[in-house]
């Protein structure tokens, strides 16, 4: 056998998200508040992101057992590292234009297989966003995206003060410690319908993945192929500050308000082109989720560790949510989707679904394949309507090389559904990322619409009566 300088086993995941059905990528965008400088790209290169991770060095190859490895090779800078070349001496909008086409290019786009399975684009020209942005193309098969932003995060400082560590908004208590501090009877209820609604869900959760399509929909073209279709790329960005206090005013979570103003928004785009239809049509988010019981990013020493708290890879899983139906109720209160979507939330992170999906996929796994999980998880994002995920990002800005980071956001490629919306925190600015399928989403109405959404909401929180203390 070669000498093989790396050789660790390719992890499942790492098989079931690198398939012909199920190709997957994480893109990673920061945005530069200054020119791109980039003469130091190669010392970043060669001194800060290769040695992340052996991954980054290294290729999918079969041993002589048949077993999939990761075998280090030497990595060439100009076979990943693409800088394009626009027009000069154009206006912030005409480049605007020019990065969207090459974005789209760039997310169709696979990796080859004889080479390390990721990129990085150097974008040096101005938009209206930023005055230069780089992009990080990782193939999912390297890790999911709690790991690989972990990556991306391990390069970058604080900009008021490199030598501190970078800071995560906290969550909340961890509301299984809350109720083990009440008392044994009280909890026998509670824990009762925990494992119903676990069980029920699980159940609705295997039937959705593999017999039961969403209806086709303004939001669901079930055409075959999606995935290999152009795509349009928009963002929105929302003060966090604000959405924080709407969060206080209703006396939800900041995932609670975030989630019934995607699926209003959703709802009133349905509502824009078919009225009628919109209304009756059943639709389901597909929200995917990390199963690390963490809080924050853990470094990249940590995950490397063997009995790490986050270890390095994918781990992840996903949860079905019923997008909630307009009705002319809803129309005239829109925090109706708020108190929705706090319902859901609720009564999801109380059960044991998620966990039970992961048990799921190990056992398929191992009695069928990784081949048979690439389908499985391929026919759960086809039967979906859209596909939901997010990410929390540091609390101070932070710098690469010098280079000011005026924003970072996110995406993912690879599955059929035709919405993927990406939502990620970054100082005090909430970032959505739309993926739309070109040609079938109408992406400026879908974005008016999520904006009109938090608009509505924010406006029916601020207007609602104040309890006298």
């Amino acid at each position: 056998m070669e000498n093989l300088e790396f050789s660790e086993p390719v992890s499942p995941s790492g098989r079931y998200f690198n398939t012909p059905l199920l190709c997957a990528y994480v893109f990673g965008f920061l945005e530069s508040e200054i020119p791109i400088d980039d003469s130091q790209t190669m010392h970043l290169f060669k001194d800060v992101f290769l040695p992340i991770n052996p991954r980054f060095s290294s290729i999918m190859v079969r041993d002589e057992d048949g077993e999939m490895r990761w075998k280090k090779v030497e990595v060439k800078a100009e076979e990943h590292i693409k800088v394009p070349i626009f027009p000069k001496n154009e206006s912030s909008q005409f480049y605007d234009e020019y990065f969207d086409e090459y974005v789209s290019r760039i997310l169709m786009e696979k990796t080859p297989q004889d080479k390390p399975l990721w990129e990085v684009h150097v974008i040096k020209y101005p938009t209206t966003s930023a005055k230069g942005t780089l992009i990080f193309k990782l193939h999912h098969a390297l890790g999911d995206g709690y790991t690989l932003v972990g990556a991306l995060l391990s390069c970058l400082q604080r900009a008021d003060d490199p030598s501190l560590p970078l800071t995560f908004p906290s969550r909340r208590p961890n509301e299984s410690a809350v109720r083990a501090k009440k008392g044994f009877f009280r909890r026998i209820p509670s824990a009762v319908f925990s494992v119903f609604n676990s069980i029920s869900d699980f159940g609705w959760s295997v039937v959705k993945s593999s017999m039961v399509e969403d209806d086709k929909s303004p939001i669901r073209s079930g055409e075959e192929g999606v995935e290999n279709q152009p795509c349009v790329l928009t963002n929105i960005s929302f003060s966090l500050d604000h959405i924080k206090k709407i969060k206080s005013m209703l006396g939800v979570t900041l995932n609670d308000v975030i989630t019934g103003a995607i699926f209003y928004g959703i709802r009133l785009y349905m509502e824009e082109l078919n009225s009628e239809k919109g209304r009756r049509t059943k639709s389901t988010g597909l929200v995917l989720l990390s199963t690390r019981n963490i809080g924050s990013y853990q470094s990249i020493q940590e995950m490397m560790k063997p009995n790490s708290r986050s270890p390095w890879g994918n781990h992840i899983a996903f949860l079905h949510v019923s997008i909630p139906k307009l009705t002319q109720s809803s129309l005239s209160n829109p925090l109706q989707f708020v108190w929705k979507a706090q319902k859901i939330i609720k009564r999801k992170r109380n059960s044991f679904t998620v966990f039970l999906i992961e048990w799921l996929l190990d056992l398929e796994l191992k009695l069928r394949g990784h081949e048979a999980v690439a389908k499985h998880i391929y026919g759960t994002l086809k039967n979906a309507s859209v596909v939901i995920s997010n990410l929390i990002g540091p609390v101070e800005p932070m710098a690469l090389a010098n280079h000011p980071c005026k924003g970072l956001y996110f995406t993912m490629t690879g599955g059929p559904e035709s919405i993927n919306i990406a939502i990620m925190s970054y100082t005090r600015t909430l970032r959505v990322t739309l993926k739309t399928q070109k040609g079938f989403i109408d992406e400026k109405l879908f974005k008016a619409c999520m904006v009109n959404a938090f608009e509505a909401i924010s406006k029916a929180a601020m207007e609602m009566p104040r309890s006298k203390g």
